[in-house]
């Protein structure tokens, strides 16, 4: 149960992370910054909106790599997890090839006789010459 909350709490955090990296404005030269269109586009101001998502960037980071590790941890150890690849018996074939059955659906009268199927049909007669 703490596995799934903490996993979802994950999610969240991912999603959080995420927005704050797609408000912040780019570093480089935009096209719009070459005809006079760069002026200040962040939403806290100039200067405070910077601070203010780059810090949240780092935190929500640190959440993200400690949050991954946690998972993985918390994975091995409840069994919510497990690898795909290791930990299973590998499947074997048998020896000998084994005929395939085929199994039809008793209906309960037949399930109360015990009759045997015939193996295969009778041929047909063949038709003769006049």
């Amino acid at each position: 149960m703490v596995y799934y909350v903490f996993a979802a709490v994950y999610v969240l955090i991912c999603l959080v992370l995420m927005l704050v990296i797609l408000l912040q404005q780019g570093k480089g030269g935009d096209i719009a910054n070459a005809f006079g269109g760069g002026s200040s586009q962040a939403a806290f101001g100039a200067r405070a909106g910077a601070t203010v998502l780059s810090r949240a960037t780092t935190i929500f980071a640190v959440l993200f790599m400690v949050g991954a590790i946690a998972l993985g941890i918390l994975g091995q150890r409840t069994g919510g997890g497990g690898s795909v690849v290791g930990g299973g018996n590998p499947l074997r074939q048998p020896s000998t090839p084994q005929p395939a059955r085929q199994s039809t659906p008793a209906t309960p009268a037949q399930s109360r006789e015990t009759k045997p199927a015939p193996a295969s049909p009778a041929p047909a007669p063949a038709p003769q010459k006049k």
